[in-house]
């Protein structure tokens, strides 16, 4: 049993490293952070990551602020003419929605 709890104790220094550092995280890495910072089981923790994550994804097109953090909203794209790299050859590039992120007044100031 002890070799467990060492084990997923430095398994948590690690993803918390990975996220002070920058490197990519994948949702079951956020969702156990949030379950060591929150003291949340890690099916509630889930359920509020999954929850604030379709906030944002329904909320996109008419915008989401969130504040200290930043803003999504939808960016359109217009139709363009590009070339194919391999041939040379113009294309027709169709307009296109996106996302646009941009980090808040703190969150900016980390980085």
């Amino acid at each position: 049993m002890k070799v467990i709890l060492e084990f997923n104790a430095r398994k948590q220094r690690v993803i918390d490293d990975r996220l002070l550092e920058g490197d990519p995280v994948n949702k079951a890495e956020l969702v156990e952070t949030v379950v060591k910072r929150t003291k949340l089981t890690k099916k509630d923790a889930s359920a509020a990551v999954d929850a604030t994550l379709d906030a944002i994804k329904k909320g996109t097109k008419k915008g989401v602020i969130i504040a200290g953090f930043g803003s999504f909203s939808v960016s359109n794209r217009k139709a363009r003419v590009g070339r194919n790299p391999r041939t040379g050859e113009e294309i027709k590039i169709r307009a296109s929605k996106g996302v646009r992120f941009r980090p808040g007044k703190d969150y900016k100031s980390m980085l």
